[in-house]
């Protein structure tokens, strides 16, 4: 039987942790947690707050050599609930983080953002009566 969500792992090219940093620990407001040693050799990072727990694991080249094709789904994405959605979406704009609004939820309010090496978030708040 299924308990809960442990994590959700989104991808990230090789170097780029700097930037994810900024983004989910500056922007997002999350906490980075320390990967396992075995894990933290193969790069990334890993950030919690709370319950929510995001991965970002580095997709390296191929077998043989060649570059790092690592290219973030279009539509798959994680939904995080938040609180006060007008002040986060507020926050991460001020970080310079991309706040795409849509009405489309009916009872929610939502919006859409994305990390510096592409993957989509949504953001979405009950709408209150």
């Amino acid at each position: 039987m299924l308990a809960a969500v442990d994590h959700v792992q989104l991808a990230a090219p090789p170097g780029s942790e700097d930037a994810l940093r900024a983004y989910y620990g500056d922007a997002l407001g999350m906490t980075e947690v320390a990967k396992p040693p075995v894990l933290a050799a193969r790069g990334g990072c890993w950030f919690e707050a709370g319950t929510v727990r995001l991965h970002l694991g580095v997709e390296n080249a191929p077998a043989g050599g060649g570059e790092c094709h690592c290219h973030p789904a279009k539509k798959a994405h994680p939904g995080l609930r938040v609180t006060d959605i007008d002040a986060y979406a507020a926050r991460l704009t001020a970080h310079g983080a991309p706040v795409t609004w849509d009405d489309d939820l009916p009872g929610h309010r939502r919006f859409y953002s994305a990390d510096p090496v592409g993957n989509r978030l949504e953001f979405l708040e009950p709408a209150t009566a």
